[in-house]
């Protein structure tokens, strides 16, 4: 996959994610919202919402997935505007894999502690897995291109890493 389309990959993931993270803050302040994702007594966002289990250090779990989208899409940002700093490239594989750590945490307290699954917090955490893929090969991409290769070889020669 190209560059530009890792990008747009990771841009196109991100928003979506910020999307459905906003929806399920509204979701936890507005009942009525709660029965569009309320399939039965497992698959339900209510039950979630309702079960005193979301609130992660302090923060309510849609805080974190808002802040995390538009963090990823603020250092995606500069990655794109700096192609040739592989460090932000780095920040953005950092960020998105903080994001995959905290979505399997949520996702055990959903299944573990609270014995319900919420289908928009779901869809919110496949968004952030698939920004984490994006960067993933990003990093790889950039580390390629810009690898020094043997001596006399042309620039972007170097191992795929």
């Amino acid at each position: 996959m190209r560059t530009r389309a890792l990008r747009n990959l990771i841009f196109l993931a991100a928003g979506i994610g910020l999307i459905v993270a906003i929806f399920a803050a509204l979701e936890y302040y507005e009942a009525s919202l709660r029965s569009l994702c309320t399939i039965n007594s497992f698959f339900s966002c209510s039950t979630v919402d309702t079960s005193n289990h979301t609130t992660t250090l302090g923060l309510p779990d849609y805080l974190w997935g808002i802040g995390g989208f538009v963090l990823i899409l603020i250092v995606a940002g500069i990655s794109e505007s700096r192609p040739k700093d592989r460090r932000w490239a780095y920040a953005l594989l950092g960020l998105t894999t903080v994001g995959v750590g905290l979505t399997l945490y949520f996702l055990y307290v959903q299944l573990a502690l609270i014995g319900a699954f919420c289908v928009v917090c779901a869809t919110s955490y496949a968004f952030g897995w698939l920004a984490w893929a994006g960067s993933l090969a990003l990093v790889r991409r950039v580390v390629h291109r810009t690898s020094p290769g043997p001596p006399g070889a042309p620039a972007g020669s170097g191992p795929t890493g």
